[in-house]
């Protein structure tokens, strides 16, 4: 771990949470980081999932394809529901 440097820590709807240094790996890490962008952005549940998807089968500067881990599907999930909460206010 980088001196100074702190993980981030996830805590999901369901107060499950995630420490993004031990639970995620490097790649999955960039991957969260890109879906929290596209969280405020996609205008439909749909559109994120497309990205979501995307993200996945291009992996960390396109290295190819990245399995979900459970650490990672609960915090993708998590961000769906954000998502559609998001969504319904506007």
């Amino acid at each position: 771990m980088k001196r100074g440097y702190r993980g981030m820590i996830i805590t999901t709807w369901n107060g499950k949470s995630f420490d993004t240094d031990k639970d995620l790996t490097e790649t999955e890490r960039h991957i969260v980081q890109k879906l929290f962008a596209w969280e405020s952005l996609v205008t439909s549940l749909e559109h994120f999932r497309e990205k979501k998807k995307d993200s996945l089968l291009k992996g960390w500067n396109n290295l190819g394809p990245v399995t979900e881990s459970t650490a990672l599907r609960a915090i993708i999930q998590d961000i769906e529901k954000k998502v559609v909460a998001r969504l319904k206010t506007e």
